[in-house]
């Protein structure tokens, strides 16, 4: 049976007149001309393809001897293989004089319309407007009809322009999304941004002048940064489209549309209701460069912040209850050493209670260290003065500090435990606390002081102990009058230095020094922030954690690891806060009583905000009255209240969108098939998206969720304006100032390279990566010019059907089948590097360096109708149809030129004609394909092998000139393996002429020797030895072929000279000449 299904003939255009005339004059590129419409899309095939056996990858290869001819033609660099024929012909339709030239039109030359060059400035632009044109996203959406598939938005800030790491994420999910297509899925994509925020209140901010900034209002303030986000939406998804992305661009979700905001207040009702939101006074990450609380996504740490670090030490004045004994006789002399990177939050002690801690005697040793301390100042009587520490850390301490601790008695944490000793600072008396076992014997002295009001581990603690929550800083990041005399400094400047000041000068500072560590910034202004307390709004993470990491473990994570790091930032996180001191944002939708200030919020208010919200907007909190933003009841007292100011976290926005998005929009489901972005999200978006699924909803939002690190220059190191190594999405597709040194690449370059990378790790791209990327382009865009070349004039009715097939093609078939299967696996696994390597090896290895460089001969001198040329051409449209569907998520517009350019017309099984590529659906599985015996899978690849060491002795040969080109040798053969060596003898007598090995060797005669005892063996002029596949002795021998050169395919035969009508020909070429008239001339394109 026919391995083609259909056959139908259309002469009518595949697209509407209009925008065939639109790309005609546009550009001689054209995506559907005439000629393309009508003349050359004659015939209709349906190819039965299907995938089977494993394809092995092998690493990438060497494919520096592979190159395009002057014609575009794909062919080896090698000049082993004699190319005569082709360029005989082709110099006789230029006009030049080759003999008599009288065999130059029954030569088959490639031709095609579909151009060498990509063009892509020119071509993807044309072919991005042809499919929105023809709606063909939409088109193909609705004609599949299998599941559907929601890949939901992770939405990208709307402050600026798109880099390189934007390109990946969506390229990524754009290849994933194509995919499913032609996996016959209804996809869904909804395209979304994050509009709310400090970056776009700064960016509007920065853009005013100081007289402009004094007449800013909320409202106007607020206005303007939703004008300045819709241009900035604007602005990246035209550059999204340029990527090649489909979506649904004409209905993007924004996080400022009523509808949206009004479902992220229903998402606080809930969580409100079920009494996951709260408000309370702890400390959080506050910058006071943008003087609001941040959450842990906000902040990064960047490497090389240093903070001066003391020693310093406090006085104990009594012992605990039950302790007495064991400190009385140190006591008054007895001190409590701590060290501390924040000098300025100095007030009470704590230690572990696990840690062993001992009372050491302090003995100066006057060396160096000791000359660096001030302990001088502090020991008035050196012989009687104790301290208490960890002795884990005696010996180090001996060290920095420059004196000798003698121990003296050992006891443990816990005997410490409501020891009393005296502030250093305003004198009062302090207790010493247990702490957690964030008081470690890594660094320091084992005592750590403890501000219920600067930290989070030190708030748990002072709440045990029931501390008072002291925070005596402003928004601003500067002491209040509480901290007294260092009122209105900086606490991270001017007020640090002026309470290590007063220690020194009250003779408890020991030692002061830089320390290098991590340290949190604020990722907006890059500038460090505090923990500060203040009354916030907040989300109890304690009450979701457990149902938070078993939703973890249910969902798949890509790549694995992915689960052990949001697992652990889930369970060690606190509570979120969630609330901000900013404008541009959702509002917080709680009113406070004027006198009390105690908060009003239950279901009534926030719902009634809610409804106004969905109809006006969020801008309606502010410029509308308490009394019209509280519900009827409350109307009558409206004047005891005043509304809130405080805003939502940025990351509740867009942790939200799967109420406002997948919740509200048609066909899309919850919940949602896959979340793709950067790694950075597990402590963001995936996060924040978890924790607010869980708490309305009981479920993660997503099924599966893949991460893709960072893009790095292509040395490694992180892209700078400032080192130069920026590699912009925009410059790579349309080019830099200088062409040379920035060429435009196209859209498909780019999503190439993105195939390419491993993309769950760190990437690296830069300006030999692209060139790379280029070049492997070209060649694919070469292997498919050949095949559309060789094809131009194929009928589904001159198919050969499969078990009549020479035993070539039927592995060629086997090869291609297994190579659909492999990508298809990839997909499937999202592993699109593997499929980079799969079609960098199939293409070059398999198809251009193998099957087409032996195919040439039966193409273009075969014979137009001869069963040699017609097998071929079976395989050829069957390779053509599989390879431009599997590359067509990764390059759609090289796809889809292809498609738009192939000469027959392509029929689906329900008898409709595929006009666009992503119509056509995956290749169906052929399973006769697959069946190719193992036997023949062994023997080919030891002729494969066997091919490439002959080719080795053809190029000794011709180095000592007893050859030219492969065409004038003899190749012999010997091995002393009987059952290869008769195998290759049945290779050498088969039926097919294709499957003889002179055919696969491209030389004009082979011939398998039975033993090495004949005399002629002698005098065979070149010879050698060689292993195949490591273990089977070859015996190769090389002469000049027997007979003469014919004059139309270059092949020697002792036939030529024995037909009377064409005495320069071989019998082959006599009987292709002498049953066909002679063609019209043909030209290659």
């Amino acid at each position: 049976m026919s391995i083609f299904k259909s056959f139908t003939t259309s002469s009518s255009a595949l697209c509407p007149r209009e925008a065939k005339m639109a790309m005609a004059k546009s550009s001689p590129y054209r995506v559907l001309s005439q000629r393309t419409c009508s003349s050359l899309r004659k015939n209709s095939v349906n190819l039965l393809c299907s995938r089977g056996d494993s394809y092995k990858v092998l690493s990438f290869l060497d494919i520096s001897h592979y190159s395009t001819d002057s014609s575009g033609e794909f062919c080896p660099s090698s000049k082993r293989r004699s190319r005569g024929p082709v360029m005989a012909a082709k110099k006789a339709t230029q006009g030049e004089k080759q003999g008599d030239g009288k065999y130059k039109n029954t030569v088959d030359l490639p031709k095609t319309t579909f151009g060498m060059r990509a063009n892509s400035l020119v071509r993807e632009p044309q072919i991005q407007k042809l499919w929105e044109d023809h709606q063909v996203f939409k088109r193909v959406v609705d004609k599949n009809n299998g599941g559907n598939f929601v890949l939901h938005d992770g939405p990208p800030y709307a402050n600026g322009d798109l880099h390189m790491g934007h390109a990946l994420n969506k390229i990524l999910k754009d290849i994933i999304n194509r995919y499913k297509l032609l996996q016959n899925y209804k996809v869904h994509y909804v395209p979304g941004w994050d509009c709310h925020g400090l970056p776009i209140e700064l960016k509007v901010l920065q853009s005013l002048d100081l007289d402009a900034r004094k007449d800013l209002t909320p409202s106007k303030l607020r206005a303007k940064a939703a004008k300045f986000a819709k241009a900035t939406v604007k602005t990246q998804m035209s550059s999204f489209k340029r990527y090649g992305v489909w979506a649904d661009w004409n209905n993007p979700y924004l996080s400022l549309d009523p509808e949206y905001e009004a479902a992220q207040v229903e998402v606080f009702a809930q969580m409100l209701l079920q009494g996951y939101i709260y408000r309370g006074r702890k400390p959080v990450h506050w910058s006071p460069s943008t003087r609001t609380a941040l959450a842990e996504a906000e902040l990064e740490y960047p490497e090389g912040h240093v903070s001066k670090s003391i020693y310093a030490v406090f006085k104990l004045v009594s012992a605990a209850q039950g302790t007495h004994d064991l400190l009385e006789e140190f006591v008054p002399n007895l001190f409590l050493p701590v060290w501390t990177t924040t000098p300025w939050t100095i007030p009470a002690n704590a230690v572990n209670a696990k840690l062993e801690y001992g009372v050491f005697q302090v003995k100066p040793e006057y060396d160096v260290g000791y000359a660096r301390t001030k302990w001088r100042a502090v020991l008035e009587k050196p012989e009687n003065l104790f301290l208490t520490l960890a002795t884990d850390l005696a010996p180090d301490l001996e060290q920095v500090w420059g004196v000798k601790l003698v121990i003296k008695k050992k006891l443990s944490g816990s005997d410490l435990e409501n020891c009393r000793y005296i502030h250093p600072i305003d004198n009062r008396e302090c207790p010493v606390v247990i702490g957690g076992d964030y008081i470690t014997t890594e660094r320091g002295t084992g005592l750590v002081h403890t501000a219920p009001g600067h930290g989070q581990e030190d708030y748990l603690t002072g709440l045990k102990y029931g501390l008072p929550l002291r925070s005596p800083v402003d928004d601003d990041g500067k002491f209040t009058e509480e901290a007294g005399q260092f009122s209105g400094l900086d606490v991270l400047g001017d007020g640090n230095n002026a309470v290590m000041k007063y220690l020194d000068e009250k003779a408890v500072l020991i030692k002061e020094e830089p320390y290098a560590h991590k340290y949190p910034y604020d990722w907006r202004t890059k500038k460090p922030t505090i923990f500060r307390a203040t009354e916030q709004w907040f989300a109890s993470v304690e009450g979701l954690r457990q149902a938070a990491v078993d939703a973890i473990g249910h969902v798949k994570w890509i790549p694995p690891q992915a689960e052990n790091r949001i697992s652990a930032m889930t369970t060690g996180r606190s509570d979120w806060c969630i609330s901000r001191q900013r404008t541009w944002g959702v509002p917080i939708p709680v009113f406070y009583h004027v006198q009390s200030k105690e908060p009003l919020v239950n279901k009534e208010t926030v719902d009634h905000v809610k409804s106004i919200i969905a109809q006006k907007g969020s801008d309606a909190w502010w410029y509308m009255t308490e009394e019209e933003l509280l519900p009827e009841k409350y109307r009558d007292t409206a004047s005891e209240y005043e509304k809130g100011t405080d805003t939502m976290d940025v990351w509740f926005d867009s942790g939200s969108s799967w109420a406002a998005v997948l919740g509200k929009r048609d066909r899309l489901t919850f919940p949602a098939d896959i979340y793709l972005e950067g790694s950075d999200q597990h402590r963001g978006w995936f996060q924040s998206s978890l924790l607010t699924s869980i708490a309305v909803k009981g479920q993660a939002p997503y099924s599966s969720v893949i991460t893709h690190g960072f893009v790095l220059d292509e040395r490694g190191y992180k892209m700078s304006k400032s080192l130069g190594n920026v590699v912009d999405p925009r410059s790579v597709i349309e080019g830099g100032e200088d062409p040379k040194e920035a060429p435009g690449y196209g859209a498909d370059v780019l999503r190439l390279w993105v195939s390419s990378v491993d993309y769950t790790t760190d990437v690296l791209i830069g300006p030999q990566i692209l060139r790379q990327m280029a070049d492997m382009y070209r060649k694919l865009r070469g292997t498919l010019r050949y095949l559309l070349g060789n094809l131009h004039d194929w009928k589904a009715e001159n198919a050969v059907s499969y078990h009549n097939l020479p035993m070539i093609d039927q592995h060629a078939l086997f090869q291609l089948e297994n190579v659909v299967k492999d990508i298809r696996e990839s997909y499937e696994n999202y592993h699109f590097f593997k499929i980079y390597q799969i079609i960098q090896r199939f293409v070059i290895v398999d198809l251009s360096n193998f099957y087409f460089d032996i195919a040439k001969d039966r193409l273009y001198v075969g014979g137009t109708a001869n069963f040699t040329r017609r097998s071929c051409q079976t395989v050829l449209a069957a390779h053509l149809l599989s390879i431009v569907r599997v590359i067509a998520p990764i390059l759609p517009h090289l796809a889809e030129d292809v498609w738009q350019n192939l000469p027959f017309q392509y029929t689906m099984e329900d008898g409709s004609i595929a006009e666009f590529v992503f119509e056509s659906k995956w290749p169906a599985l052929n399973e006769k394909w697959l069946s190719f015996p193992t036997e023949e899978i062994d023997l080919w690849g030891k002729i494969r092998e066997l091919r490439n060491e002959v080719n080795k002795v053809l190029e000794a040969a011709r180095t000592i000139k007893l050859i030219g080109s492969s065409l004038d040798a003899k190749v012999y053969l010997y091995t002393p393996d009987a059952e290869l060596s008769s195998k290759l003898l049945e290779r050498n007598a088969a039926k097919n002429e294709e499957d003889k090995l002179h055919r696969i060797f491209i030389t004009s005669q082979a011939e398998v020797l039975q033993s090495l005892e004949d005399e002629f063996v002698k005098n065979i002029p070149y010879k050698g030895e060689y292993l195949v596949e490591g273990k089977y002795k070859f015996w190769i021998g090389v002469s000049r072929a027997d007979g003469s050169k014919c004059e139309r395919c270059w092949n020697y035969s002792p036939k030529v000279g024995s037909f009377a009508e064409h005495p320069t020909l071989c019998s082959r070429c006599y009987d292709v000449v002498a049953v066909e008239s002679v063609p019209a001339a043909a030209a290659v394109s």
